[in-house]
């Protein structure tokens, strides 16, 4: 997500990691999301795509208990 600002991030490496995590978000969308961001020329809607998609991610990750809340408890 981090690079998505400099340039294009549709890479082997995103797609294996975005697959890795299929197993635990129920939803589609927002792999798919970021996916299709990675992947524009356009460098704020790329960014803004794969922000709004990795933001989708940790949501669905944390609903799975793959990730922790952060709430300290």
């Amino acid at each position: 997500m981090m690079r998505s600002t400099q340039s294009a991030v549709a890479t082997v490496e995103v797609r294996l990691a975005l697959r890795c995590l299929l197993h635990f978000c129920p939803d589609r969308w927002p792999l798919e999301m970021f996916w299709d961001a990675a992947g524009t020329d356009n460098a704020i809607g790329r960014a803004q795509g794969c922000t709004a998609a990795f933001n989708g991610i940790v949501r669905q990750l944390r609903i799975a208990g793959a990730v922790p809340d952060g709430d300290g408890s």
